[in-house]
């Protein structure tokens, strides 16, 4: 009776666990220190060094000083505002047939090409194994006069429509806003296409088995279900459109005209032709500024800020 009243020996004290080391926690910061030095010396720098030069005057000859000049700014937008609006009314219908023309192909990719999607995806970025001046290049040869485009356009009488709405001269396309509009929509697509893809393809596809068993129409499937869950990719589809297509100057110089000019084209000049440095770096700045108002107004009206 003893031996089943005694007590049971204590237990042994669990084992005291090491803190971990000081030099274990300070790992994510060595592993980001590379990326923010970066960021630092090839983003913030150059930024502030243009920042300082849109305030300086003087010339190349004798030199640039910091005097704060801030009308620099708006000179700059008093005499250069229509190529501002040209820029965003450029890249905003190219964005919109970005859109247009890559959707159904992001939703068959997504969910119809089967066996043949990863031929398509590779067809998708096949541009991107050629330089950006050799496609655009490619597409002043297409729309040049006498071209096949030119042609088809003129059996269509078409020509005389799109002369009528001043997107084109007469009978060419090429030195036109549709022929600049044309490079942006062609040179950007895949930045459309693969967020788009991205997205739609994490759609779980019982959710469209559920629609169907709702007896909802394929239209009221898509408009209720596909379209709203894919608004990510939309979203990112569509800045990763504009965002560098309004700064672009590639199209405008090699498929426009004097009259189809770009900020991008005026910066360009001011750098490397007029050099005037201070004019150039407020265009720059101005542009910049603009770009974050109107994708600031994007993003909140979308109602999305999970990107892909």
């Amino acid at each position: 009776m003893t031996t089943l009243t005694e007590a049971p020996p204590p237990l042994a004290p669990a084992p005291q666990k090491k803190p971990p080391r000081r030099r274990g926690r300070l790992t994510p910061y060595w592993l980001l220190l590379p990326g923010i030095l970066w960021l630092l010396l090839f983003f913030a720098l150059p930024m502030v060094y243009q920042a300082s030069t849109s305030v300086q005057t003087g010339s190349l000859e004798e030199g640039y000083k910091v005097t704060w000049h801030f009308a620099t700014y708006w000179d700059a937008v008093s005499e250069y505002w229509p190529q501002f609006l040209r820029s965003v009314l450029y890249a905003g219908t190219a964005t919109v047939l970005c859109l247009l023309l890559g959707y159904p192909l992001a939703y068959l990719l997504a969910f119809r090409a089967g066996r043949w999607r990863n031929l398509i995806l590779i067809l998708v970025i096949a541009p991107f194994f050629t330089s950006f001046l050799i496609r655009t290049l490619a597409w002043k040869t297409i729309l040049a006069d006498g071209g096949p485009v030119v042609g088809a356009l003129n059996s269509l009488h078409l020509l005389d429509v799109t002369s009528w709405l001043g997107i084109t001269a007469g009978d060419r396309v090429l030195a036109t806003p549709l022929a600049v509009v044309c490079g942006l929509t062609y040179n950007f697509l895949p930045f459309m296409i693969l967020p788009l893809y991205t997205s739609l393809e994490r759609i779980d596809g019982r959710l469209h088995e559920a629609a169907n068993d709702l007896y909802a129409k394929p239209f009221t499937t898509f408009r209720k279900v596909t379209f709203p869950l894919s608004m990510p990719g939309v979203v990112s589809g569509t800045l990763l459109t504009f965002i560098p297509a309004s700064g672009d100057y590639v199209n405008a110089d090699l498929l426009g005209s004097t009259d189809t000019r770009m900020v991008g084209n005026v910066i360009q000049g001011q750098f490397l032709r007029v050099l005037d440095y201070p004019t150039a770096a407020a265009l720059s700045f101005i542009l910049m500024a603009a770009i974050l108002v109107i994708v600031t107004l994007y993003i909140r009206k979308s109602g999305t800020e999970d990107l892909v």
